[in-house]
């Protein structure tokens, strides 16, 4: 951990959400310096405490999504518990809630409240839709924002179900736009002095992923369709099957590069032939490029598939498992396999931070806290006394 001063030190964060989209970005926010505090609901907390496989009860997702964070308990469906929340607002930089749009308000908590109590207050929205909108109201987990931006549509093999890819990738891009909202907000409040909304949308931050995907459709007509392991329209860029049934992912598909690919399997002709020297007459010709590399690739072994095309300087890999992640020699030479403690002083590997900075390096921390570990801390912070966190207490407020 260091010990130099970080990006967002002094930065107050209220967490109002749960399970991954809004979690992941103070997550991030954290790691940089943020007080993230997150507010869980009494007795259960956070569902993502309980997701994937679990130790002695806990995810040990969890340890990798709220390191970091200190963990408040308060039930928002009370007065006390709403009254909290304001308090928390009033001296508060940001508050991220990923509710369905309309909760909020519903409780007293929404942005229009809110900023009247602290004119100063960035509120960051997600949620499945937007908060406008005729879909507004829908329930939309990142599955949904994923198949409604178009992402789930192409991923798999022509002609066969959709597949999805295999993690929560719309919730992550969603994040990350959140986090990149809350900076540019941060940016603007320093010229203003004013807060603002930010409204992160899980089917556009997919959508936005999609590169040449709308301009394609509107000018031609053309519809991306499937295309299992390869990249239409970018050749030779595919997965190749080996001697012992692995495959190798080669990306051959700059000019320069796919002339020494060419070079590598002995098929010189095909690196000298006139219609092959640039990528659109490659994409032509897709079929023919990659039935010659993998008759080249499906005689060899993976590894001497890869030291060949090394010291050709062709990009070129294989898929990773979380072993093969947990071993790599690059991984911990760039710091990104690390360590947190668990509450009860255990070691766990989790993924190191991004982005690396120079000057000034996110921060570990520990692992994900135990639900309510800080209630007491940051209602005496607020000024509330032990008698009063008590009388909560005992209502089962906090």
């Amino acid at each position: 951990m260091t010990t130099r001063q970080l990006p967002l030190d002094g930065l107050k964060v209220v967490e109002i959400g749960q399970l991954i989209a809004g979690p992941f970005a103070t997550k991030l926010l954290g790691e940089f310096g943020a007080d993230v505090i997150k507010v869980e609901p009494p007795g259960a907390g956070d569902p993502l405490r309980k997701w994937r496989i679990l130790e002695e009860g806990t995810s040990l997702w969890w340890h990798v999504q709220s390191r970091t964070k200190r963990s408040v308990t308060l039930d928002l469906r009370s007065e006390e518990g709403q009254e909290m929340v304001r308090r928390l607002a009033a001296e508060a930089d940001v508050i991220v809630e990923n509710f369905r749009p309309g909760t909020l308000e519903g409780w007293g908590l929404g942005y229009e409240t809110l900023s009247t109590i602290n004119p100063k207050l960035i509120m960051v929205r997600v949620s499945g839709f937007g908060q406008t909108g005729p879909y507004r109201n829908k329930p939309g987990f990142g599955v949904i924002g994923e198949a409604m931006g178009g992402l789930r549509y192409l991923t798999g093999h022509a002609g066969e179900p959709s597949v999805r890819v295999g993690v929560s990738i719309g919730d992550s891009l969603s994040a990350l736009y959140a986090v990149i909202g809350t900076l540019l907000a941060l940016q603007e409040r320093q010229r203003s002095g004013l807060g603002q909304e930010i409204d992160v949308a899980l089917y556009e931050s997919v959508f936005a992923m999609m590169e040449s995907l709308l301009p394609e459709f509107d000018a031609t007509g053309h519809v991306r369709e499937p295309s299992g392991s390869a990249l239409p329209g970018i050749t030779p860029s595919n997965a190749y099957r080996t001697r012992e049934g692995e495959y190798v992912l080669i990306a051959g598909n700059g000019d320069s590069i796919f002339k020494r690919l060419m070079g590598v399997i002995g098929r010189e002709d095909l690196a000298n032939h006139p219609a092959m020297a640039h990528n659109d007459g490659r994409s032509q010709h897709a079929s023919e490029i990659d039935a010659a590399i993998e008759a080249w690739t499906q005689t060899r072994h993976r590894d001497d598939i890869l030291n060949a095309l090394d010291d050709a300087r062709v990009p070129a890999g294989y898929p990773y498992t979380a072993a093969d992640i947990a071993n790599d020699p690059h991984y911990l030479a760039r710091e990104m396999i690390q360590t947190v403690t668990r509450a009860d002083g255990r070691p766990l590997k989790v993924p190191g931070v991004l982005p690396k900075l120079s000057a000034t390096p996110g921060r570990l921390g520990q692992g994900g806290p135990q639900l309510g570990a800080h209630t007491d801390d940051v209602l005496e912070e607020l000024g509330i006394d032990a008698a009063t966190r008590d009388k909560l207490r005992q209502a089962g407020i906090i």
